[in-house]
């Protein structure tokens, strides 16, 4: 009977240990597939950047905007091959894994096997039926006879019990067999998909390079762009921030029991504008895009090395959107229409309140509201401009203020 004790112990081990190596392979597939989400998200990512970049690549003209979406195109082809490199790397592990795991499954089930065939190598010689009829008669007493009868029982369920252990441990490798010629198939899958990847990657940096070196060939008219581009952008914020100034002036001057502001010198509001300024403030991180339609962000928030001219640097007081010709501008949380108005190189830009925050949509060559209308979220308030005379290019300039601070819109959008 100690023995019977003895071999279940080792069977309930060699079971956990089972488990417990199940649960490893269950944590490296959960790995997997939040790699593969992320792969595929990248992908999509390179799939809006590609439909824009064959609109762009349609003229002759070398753009600045074009070398940022090739640039773009490049990080986001190599996220997507370091995203390859963590898969099969995971693979790797459970190729491992599961290569020990079968050697001792293997082993368990010859050892299984030769016990069970001495066994009943054991059971024959002794002519067990007559064995186990002297072992209960032999019996000091009638309770010790009970005793025998029911380790013979026991005994025999055990037998049974090796035999089905057998038979489940067999399928059992025949199963570990199986995975590991799918993980092997599919690290190769992984394997042929990176050489893929590396080879559009030498592609895009061949471009990106050329791009460049055109751009370098233009840098007199190009630094010429770029100072008009900051007069512009400066307008822009100067008019901005005038715009503000004066709705907080108005705001104080209104000021009563009904409006307070959050900080000295801010805008005044009212209960309920408090309350719509704290529900957008409670969506950080949530809003969704200034824009419907396919997009890529060819420049963010603050200052950067220019990407074709050497010690220059841009500053940016939002982000810069290009998506394709017709896209509309839409509001990123419900609001106040507090301005409509025409600054050159910007076209039609357009001033949402939301309580004591403030987006801002500038380059719109068609305006579908005016100042005093409400908006609600998602609701298109113009058509972003085309520049038909410049690739079709078509980008949105969004900016995201609280009172007279600017932030960073990215930190804010889904």
């Amino acid at each position: 009977m100690k023995r019977i004790r003895l071999i279940r112990y080792v069977w309930y081990v060699g079971y956990l240990a089972l488990l417990l190596c199940a649960g490893r392979v269950t944590a490296q597939t959960h790995t997997i597939r939040q790699l593969e989400a992320q792969r595929r998200a990248a992908l999509r990512e390179i799939e809006q950047t590609t439909q824009l970049l064959n609109e762009a690549r349609a003229s002759a003209q070398t753009s600045l905007n074009r070398l940022h979406l090739i640039s773009q195109q490049v990080i986001a082809r190599k996220k997507v091959i370091s995203l390859l490199n963590q898969e099969i790397a995971v693979l790797d592990k459970q190729i491992a894994d599961a290569t020990r795991e079968l050697a001792v499954l293997e082993k368990s089930l010859n050892d299984r096997k030769e016990r069970y065939a001495q066994l009943v190598r054991n059971l024959y010689t002794r002519r067990a039926s007559q064995h186990r009829l002297l072992f209960v008669l032999s019996a000091d007493n009638f309770a010790q006879s009970l005793r025998r009868m029911r380790y013979l029982r026991e005994y025999a369920s055990w037998q049974k019990m090796q035999a089905l252990l057998i038979v489940r441990k067999q399928e059992e490798l025949d199963k570990k067999r199986e995975e590991l010629g799918q993980t092997r198939a599919d690290k190769v899958a992984l394997l042929d998909a990176r050489e893929e990847e590396s080879r559009k990657l030498q592609q895009e940096e061949s471009e990106q390079k050329a791009e460049v070196q055109q751009l370098n060939k233009k840098e007199k008219n190009l630094r010429q762009k770029l100072a008009q581009k900051r007069r512009q952008a400066e307008a822009l914020n100067r008019q901005i921030e005038k715009l503000i100034a004066e709705e907080v002036k108005r705001s104080s001057k209104a000021s009563s029991g009904k409006r307070k502001a959050e900080s000295n010198g801010g805008y005044a509001m009212t209960k309920a504008e408090r309350k719509l300024s704290a529900d957008f403030a409670s969506n950080r991180g949530r809003l969704p895009f200034p824009l419907n339609g396919k997009y890529r962000i060819i420049s963010t928030f603050g200052e950067h090395q220019h990407q074709a001219l050497r010690h220059v640097r841009t500053n940016n007081n939002g982000i810069d959107i290009q998506t394709t010709s017709g896209t509309e501008a839409r509001a990123v949380f419900d609001g106040v229409v507090t301005r409509v108005f025409v600054v050159p190189g910007y076209n039609n830009s357009v001033i949402v309140r939301h309580g004591n925050y403030l987006t801002v949509y500038s380059n719109l060559s068609h305006v579908y509201v005016k100042a005093g209308d409400n908006v609600t979220t998602r609701q298109s308030i113009g058509k972003i401009y085309t520049d038909t005379e410049n690739n079709n290019e078509t980008v949105l300039h969004f900016q995201l203020w609280k009172e007279k601070r600017k932030l960073d819109p990215e930190l804010w959008l889904d």
